[in-house]
Order: C-alpha cells, then structure tokens, then sequence
C-alpha cells in the first residue's frame, strides 16, 4: 500500500487544552437597556463554570480529565486524505476532511455536548434544556446526558421534527423528551402558534422555548444548553482544528493554503478553523472560508448589529451578523444552518477580514454530496455538503491555476438521518432559494435605536 488514506491519532496525543480565539480578537461585549452584561446575570441560564469560560480571555484552556475521558468514546477522529474525490475533479490539489462523523450521535456536536454536561454536572445542576435545528445538536446533548446523568429536555424546530423523525427517536432512546417548536410547553411557544399556527418554526423560536422552560423551574436545577453560537461552545470545539494540525504534520503537510467549514451558527466551522485563524493572525497565509445557504445568509448578506439571540428577544443583545431576530427561514433541508445570526467570535473574525464568507445554493450543495458520497464512500449531512460544494470550487481553481495546494475541510456529520433530502433532490423536488434583501429590510425595523457594536 502507497496511499495512507487515514491519518489516525493515538489517545495519548488528542489536545489537552482548548484554543480561546478571543484571546486574540476582541469582541463587543453582551448589552442590555442597562449597558453590558456582567457574568452574574447569565446565573440562572448557565452554570457559572461555563459563564466563566464565555467571558475568559486566556489563550488556552486545560481540558479536565473527566472530559477527556468522556471524549474518548470517538475522539480521536480521524483525518481522511480523498484521494478518490481529487481523481474524480482531475486536481493538482491534496484535499483532507476532519471525520466528525465518528461520533455516536454522527457529528461534530458531541464535543461541546459532553463538555456541558460535565460542567453543569459538576455544578449540581439536574437537567438541561435545548433547541435543536436537524437534530443533530438535541442527539447529542441527549448522549451526553445519559452518560453523565442529567435529564433533557429538546425543543426541535417543527419543520425538521416533521422531516426527520428519526433523530427525534434518537434522542428518545438516550432518554431524552423532544418536542416540536413551537409547542405548548410554554408561553413564547403557545404565543407563537396562536398567531401563526402553521409556522415551520425557528431556532429562534425554539431558543427562546429552551430558555423559558430552563430559567421558569421552580426548583433551580435546570440550565439550558446551547449547541452554537456562544464563545464556550467554540471553544470546546477547537480540539477539531488542534487535532488536524497533529495529523497534517502527521501526512507530511508543511502548510495548508484553504480551510473550509459549513457555517449555521458557527460551531463547527469554528472548531476546525481557529487554530488556523490563530496562525493566519501571526502571519501565516491562508484562505479560511465558512459556506452558509444562499438562503439563510447571515454573513454575507446580513449587518453586524447588536441584535437578540433568539424570537422572544429572551437573551441579551449579542454583536454578530444578523438576519434579524424575526427572521423565519424557509424550511431547506440543511435544518442546522437556518440561524438567524452568526456567532460572535465568527462574526468578529469576519469583520477584521480573518475569513472570506460565502454561500451557495442547496442544489450545488446536494450535487456536491452525491459527488462526495460516489466517490469517498459516506453520504453527508445537508449542512456538510455546503463545505464540500465549497472545496470542490477551490480544487477546480487550482486546476485552473495548475497549483498544488492543500485544502482541508470538516466533515461536520453524516447524513445517514437524512436521507429524506436526498430523496427530494433525487426526484427534483428541491429549489435554490435566494433571500431577498426586502426581507433583510423589514426585518431590521425592529432593531432600529439599537446600539451598534464598534
């Protein structure tokens, strides 16, 4: 055997501290009427441990032994060299994926999942809220309790819930409840179907359901649980990016010229991309670029704002590119890429021009995944197949250019849960679907007297 198609880490060699991004970049801080929002006023939301880290500015952060040990289950993950897929383009380019479809719960989501459960865990809390987009987040936040011992609760965004029932039953069999948002569970929820009860539903709806039901609990023991967007949730997910680094240099890869990740909230493309971001700040040239659906484009088409993180306007005001916090997407089958806003620390790294955002149609998405799933063997998720679609662009464009470079994107997931969009885009039932900026317009009235991050 020449071809070394899977680079492989030991346990011994997996990270043992996260990378803090906003060490190196400052981001505005939360704001309420009152000016910014001290740590303490997250305590009934978080666990202060974790509000701890949300507000930290230190470079690196030492993973605890009990999460390594839960991480261990699946991590080290792989690092796959597509051979078959570069045959297939004809490229000069050696193209690598992050396997985070390894994972028990199939993405990339579990490394921040274990990492909040311990945490809350650790600070006696009972039970976590969430929201789920296409279920992936809900999956794992539902293994990552069972493992520890807490009880969860998942509000899934309706229009997923109606077309992926099987991850509901996933998050069943962890023992886990799940419930189609909006619901009547609670009060933003029932207002929301008195007024528009065919809604496909939002993950800004369903945050605002999470938070109701975690912050109302008589008891105290509830805390919600966020799968994106927020600086600890990117943080824990950087063991992605620090683990590649290991296993470029592990296949002989001096540099890496173009880093690719789906981008929803940002988690995943944070995961694998910050540990290149901290090299490109300290000079290293390299493209880093985040692909978000043509039809939910918050960084590319949306306004760095303050702006709430969720329909019920719940969360504080968060500095990030947004759609607006009215924002309803239209029910694309990528269910975990239909935010209305951007994680702040993505966000930032956009702003200082760290990142080149784009966004592609879902139809160019799919061809991507069929292309992919024919020649490396694995079927993607709906939201990995826009990274795909994205390193299939650049590996065409060092063909143009005759150039031998490096491109590595994360797998984010599998998309064994998702079949039910290949079958629509098989039968042609799927459309491209281009935002109008009159629907950007309308949408930002609301936030009109806000203040504007710097």
């Amino acid at each position: 055997m020449t071809k070394i198609r899977k680079i492989v880490l030991s346990e011994k060699d997996m990270p043992r501290q996260w990378y803090n991004l906003a060490a190196d970049i400052k981001v505005p801080p939360f704001m309420s009427p009152d000016g910014p929002v001290p740590p303490e006023a997250w305590a009934p939301v978080f666990p202060m441990n974790l509000v701890e880290q949300e507000y930290s500015t230190q470079r690196w952060i030492d993973i605890p032994e009990g999460v390594l040990d839960l991480l261990t289950r699946w991590r080290p993950a792989p690092m796959h060299r597509a051979y078959a897929l570069e045959e297939a383009i004809g490229t000069p380019a050696r193209i690598y994926y992050k396997n985070e479809s390894f994972s028990p719960a199939g993405s990339h989501k579990g490394n921040t999942a274990v990492a909040q459960a311990w945490y809350n865990k650790q600070f006696g809390i009972k039970r976590l809220t969430t929201e789920t987009g296409a279920g992936q987040w809900g999956s794992a936040l539902a293994f990552a309790c069972a493992l520890v011992g807490l009880e969860c609760k998942v509000f899934m965004v309706r229009i997923s819930f109606d077309q992926k029932p099987y991850r509901k039953l996933i998050m069943q069999t962890y023992g886990a409840k799940c419930f189609a948002s909006p619901s009547n569970e609670t009060q933003a929820g029932k207002a929301i179907l008195a007024k528009t009860p065919d809604t496909p539903g939002s993950l800004g709806i369903a945050i605002s359901e999470a938070i109701e039901s975690a912050v109302t609990d008589p008891t105290g023991e509830t805390r919600y649980s966020l799968g994106s967007v927020l600086n600890h949730v990117m943080l824990h997910q950087t063991i992605i990016g620090l683990e590649a680094k290991k296993q470029l240099e592990i296949a002989g890869e001096k540099k890496v010229d173009v880093v690719i990740g789906c981008v929803g909230g940002g988690s995943n493309f944070a995961g694998l991309a910050f540990p290149f971001v901290y090299d490109k700040i300290n000079g290293a040239k390299i493209d880093i670029i985040p692909v978000e659906p043509a039809s939910c484009p918050s960084l590319t088409k949306g306004h760095y704002v303050y702006d709430h993180g969720d329909t019920a306007k719940m969360t504080p005001l968060v500095a990030m590119y947004s759609l607006g916090h009215n924002f309803m997407p239209e029910p694309i089958h990528a269910g975990g890429l239909r935010y209305h806003g951007m994680a702040p620390l993505v966000s930032r790294a956009a702003k200082e021009g760290l990142i080149s955002p784009i966004s592609i149609h879902q139809l160019e998405c799919y061809e991507a995944g069929m292309i992919f799933a024919k020649t490396e063997g694995i079927i993607p998720a709906p939201e990995t197949t826009h990274a795909i679609a994205a390193t299939i662009r650049e590996a065409k464009k060092a063909k143009e250019e005759g150039k031998e470079k490096v491109i590595l994107f994360n797998f984010s997931g599998h998309g064994l849960m998702d079949l039910v969009g290949y079958d629509k885009y098989l039968s042609g039932q799927l459309k491209n679907y281009d935002l109008p900026d009159s629907v950007i317009a309308e949408n930002f009235k609301e936030l009109e007297g806000y203040p504007r991050p710097e």
